[in-house]
């Protein structure tokens, strides 16, 4: 059984599928027992957190902070992943210049987040392949497609 929130500190309201995406996220990674939160934010918010937390002042899409980065993270037998931010305003945007709907851009950069927390990571060109296939995968199988 896994446990996560979806906080909409922006008032976006239009996520009801992300249940299915992050659902099936989980059991492709085999994942139970989680606790995890997903929280939507402005262009200010996370811009803040990024300067803060990563010294780069510009605003992203999404920031994970995974809490199991240095060990598992147990808390009364839940692994504790950490937190997801997502700018809804940066979403938006990416959507249309990349040509394609809300919903795609959202799950892209839920499952994107999600799976950093599960420890995957894009630093190198393999990871980077590994990773992006993975997430084209998940949201391929829940037919939220380009």
């Amino acid at each position: 059984m896994n446990e996560y929130e979806i906080t909409d500190n922006y008032g976006y309201e239009n996520y009801e599928y992300l249940n299915d995406v992050i659902d099936a996220a989980l059991k492709h990674e085999k994942v139970d027992n989680a606790i995890f939160s997903i929280i939507f934010v402005s262009d200010e918010e996370i811009h803040r957190i990024n300067k803060e937390y990563r010294n780069i002042d510009r605003i992203t899409d999404v920031i994970s902070f995974a809490f199991e980065d240095n060990n598992k993270m147990m808390y009364n037998s839940f692994r504790l992943l950490g937190d997801i931010y997502i700018s809804i305003p940066q979403m938006k945007r990416q959507a249309i210049e990349y040509g394609h709907s809300e919903k795609r851009e959202l799950a892209f950069l839920t499952v994107h987040g999600l799976l950093h927390l599960l420890g995957y990571d894009h630093m190198t060109e393999e990871d980077e392949k590994t990773m992006f296939a993975l997430q084209e995968l998940i949201l391929n199988d829940q037919d939220i497609k380009r």
